[in-house]
């Protein structure tokens, strides 16, 4: 019984990410990654619901439509390296690693860190762990072709731009690298206040900008835990 209440909260979740217009790769991408790995315990299938769940250190899990979203605004191709900041659960990092990306993910508290080098070892190998100020970004392993934030900040961090990887010279033709993406949700801090999921992609003039969704996410916050 317990399988069949796993399979049916996976189509249902399924159908939610296609009506919101998730792509069906980045649909099968999500659903490879064992969502019920990276939450608290409890029913297996609940871990499937398209929710929010809390994770401890006033933390969360981001909801699966939401981790779609992002994964696919920052549209990694199998080699790429990828940052993410804000590593919580592992959950996001884990579902970037299943696109074929080398993940550095970095997380300001150690216990949450911890855990989820226990969970990604096991699930997504590819995971790099580290614990440190996510706003300075990890300028040792840059530039990376994408940045996902998953916590929100007023303003969009300097260091996070800079690491972003530069587009290849006009004229290279189409193995020129592409400009890298940054997907960050910027605005209030704030439960009380819907944050504005950005998608910034570094050009040869400069940075453009593209509002994706509304969202609330925990603050980014800098310095040591």
């Amino acid at each position: 019984m317990g399988g069949d209440r796993l399979e049916r909260a996976r189509a249902a979740l399924r159908a939610t990410l296609l009506a919101h217009g998730v792509t069906p790769a980045v649909v099968d991408t999500l659903l490879s990654v064992p969502r019920e790995r990276f939450v608290p315990d409890g029913d297996p299938a609940g871990a499937w619901q398209d929710r929010a769940m809390a994770i401890g250190h006033d933390q969360t899990i981001s909801q699966p439509t939401v981790v779609a979203v992002m994964t696919q605004a920052a549209a990694v191709q199998p080699g790429d390296v990828v940052l993410d900041v804000g590593t919580g659960s592992g959950y996001q990092a884990a579902v970037l690693a299943a696109a074929g990306a080398t993940v550095h993910s970095i997380e300001r508290i150690p216990a949450l860190a911890a855990r989820a080098r226990r969970t990604l070892a096991e699930v997504a190998p590819a995971v790099t762990v580290h614990v440190g100020d996510g706003t300075k970004g990890l300028p040792g392993y840059a530039p990376y072709d994408a940045i996902v934030v998953a916590a929100a900040t007023r303003t969009i961090p300097p260091a996070l731009l800079e690491q972003l990887r530069p587009p290849g010279p006009e004229g290279a033709g189409e193995a020129a690298p592409r400009g890298g993406r940054l997907v960050i949700p910027v605005g209030e801090p704030s439960w009380l206040h819907a944050q504005r999921l950005l998608l910034v992609e570094r050009t040869a003039d400069g940075f453009t900008q593209q509002h994706l969704l509304d969202v609330l996410f925990v603050p980014l916050v800098g310095g040591p835990a």
